[in-house]
């Protein structure tokens, strides 16, 4: 018997969007509940669906999972190794920058917080933020206009959607990192992604 798959976002929940691109990319039936943060009561619904009360969270039969991480790693498993590369040494390197994404750039989320449409470009960025850039070029720059690992996975999947944060506040890298923004930018799979997001 097939499992049946439900994956719980939340409106404007940039991981929300992030796990929704890793269920395309898996290729597995599912639905998609979206839930209004924000509204009222709100927390009392979320509460019924999410153990963290937070989103996403993905609900396989009787089995619930939270966190966007834990679910690429389970979506990789259910789709025989879509998600990330199969060479063990570059598998342990996707792992490294999705953790970096998912626990750090904490000056960028704070201090460019994400919108789908452009916001001008800021006429002062902090230290903070500066060197959190810098890193995202360095690490970026390895790609060179491609997908993480020669093919889309969940690595582009994470960072697409700082990509495009960055480029709706006028923020552009140069040489191979800004080819890689731009193709993230430009992946149909998120182009189309984005279209189903501003209507959750």
């Amino acid at each position: 018997m097939a499992q049946v798959l439900q994956l719980i976002v939340g409106r404007d929940s940039t991981w929300s969007l992030r796990a929704y691109l890793c269920m395309q990319l898996a290729e597995l039936e599912f639905s998609c509940s979206a839930i209004a943060l924000g509204e009222a009561n709100y927390q009392q619904q979320l509460a019924k669906l999410s153990p963290s009360k937070l989103v996403p969270v993905l609900h396989v039969d009787d089995l619930v999972i939270h966190d966007s991480l834990a679910i690429s790693e389970y979506l990789n498993e259910q789709s025989s190794g879509k998600l990330y590369p199969v060479q063990i040494h570059m598998r342990a390197q996707a792992r490294s920058y999705l953790a970096e994404l998912h626990a750090g750039f904490m000056a960028i989320r704070q201090g460019l917080p994400f919108h789908f449409e452009e916001q001008g470009k800021p006429t002062d960025l902090s230290a903070e933020i500066r060197a959190e850039l810098e890193r995202l070029s360095t690490i970026w720059q390895q790609f060179d206009g491609c997908f993480a690992f020669n093919k889309a996975g969940a690595v582009d999947a994470f960072y697409a959607v700082m990509a495009l944060r960055l480029a709706n506040y006028g923020i552009e890298f140069d040489g191979a990192a800004g080819r890689y923004q731009q193709h993230l930018i430009s992946w149909p799979l998120f182009q189309r992604a984005i279209d189903i997001a501003k209507q959750w």
